[in-house]
């Protein structure tokens, strides 16, 4: 039989539906595949740079009201954004790996999600039309308004609610990597953000963090899974929280530690009609323009492989907490 006759084909002066369908595709994929992709001819190259400038110009996708930018003024550096899929509140785990568009002409403005994972069926809320829980009679006392209350996303109960309403930025440290910065002035007490990510069972956060661990250590991976732990008032009870924004997650992911305890305080806040509490920070004392945003990650403890600190504080013990602090 005949071999078929192959010939080379200029796909981009025939038009080809490769080259139509192009500024749909290249939107999904990695940074790896950018850069080789990039390197194939010169449309493809303009492409994909008008995807990785837009990427750059903001990180939480369109999720928040205000574009938080990555800036790397390392020279020679050629990483310019961190990759990972945004979420603005808690998610579910994942087990697949699945891509979203991002950096696309033609990004739709996401649907507004809730910041309530899980909602308790049957719960009551209050139905107060002004000043939630202000009025010692009203049931979200030291509570956050949540999904069994009436009043709206405008109550001034739910300031954790509406997610980032402040400028920052994203910096990269030669040492610490990326690190979230203030691009306004910020004064004590507002709110900054939540921590968001996959909300993960301890047995699941413990079997991450091993492989996080091993990925670290050969420099391929920053892992970001934080693990909270809050002491009950009755007994010894421990309510333990794990939430792995490493590949899922927001803004709070690039949150650095200062030995020094930090300009941040984190709290957790509770919503009436919300099974699960959520992970908040709040602005300890002003911040200024251009300061890092940080917090203490827990106290230090001895572990086999000990990550080192470059927080700079006079504090500093020279290594970072572990998971099992």
């Amino acid at each position: 039989m005949e071999e078929p006759h192959c010939r080379k084909i200029n796909y981009h002066q025939t038009g080809e539906p490769f080259f139509q369908c192009a500024p749909i595709v290249i939107p999904y994929l990695n940074p790896t595949e950018l850069v080789s992709i990039s390197s194939t001819c010169k449309t493809l190259h303009h492409l994909s740079t008008n995807v990785t400038s837009r990427r750059t110009s903001d990180a939480s996708r369109g999720f928040e009201k205000l574009p938080i930018p990555f800036h790397n003024p390392i020279p020679g550096d050629p990483h310019t954004y961190s990759y990972f899929l945004y979420t603005p509140s808690q998610t579910l785990r994942t087990t697949t790996h699945f891509r979203r568009p991002w950096g696309s002409d033609h990004d739709a403005p996401p649907d507004p999600s809730s910041p309530f994972l899980f909602r308790v069926d049957g719960a009551t809320g209050c139905d107060c039309t002004k000043g939630c829980g202000g009025d010692d009679f009203c049931p979200c006392l030291n509570l956050e308004c949540g999904p069994s209350c009436k009043c709206d996303s405008l109550c001034g109960n739910r300031a954790t609610q509406c997610g980032v309403n402040l400028r920052l930025k994203i910096v990269k440290h030669e040492k610490k990597g990326w690190g979230l910065y203030a691009a306004q002035l910020i004064t004590a007490g507002r709110f900054i953000c939540e921590y968001a990510g996959e909300v993960l069972s301890t047995k699941e956060a413990r079997e991450r963090q091993q492989s996080y661990d091993e990925a670290a250590r050969m420099e391929r991976l920053s892992p970001a899974l934080l693990v909270v732990k809050e002491h009950l008032p009755f007994g010894n009870t421990c309510m333990r929280m794990n939430i792995d924004a490493t590949r899922i997650g927001n803004i709070a992911r690039f949150i650095n530690h200062s030995c020094d305890g930090g300009n941040l305080d984190t709290l957790i806040l509770r919503s009436s009609g919300s099974l699960l509490p959520r992970v908040c920070f709040f602005a300890a004392s002003d911040i200024q323009e251009d300061d890092e945003l940080t917090f203490s990650y827990g106290n230090v403890a001895l572990s086999a492989d000990p990550r080192p600190c470059f927080c700079g504080a006079s504090s500093c013990v020279g290594i970072l907490p572990s998971e099992h602090t």
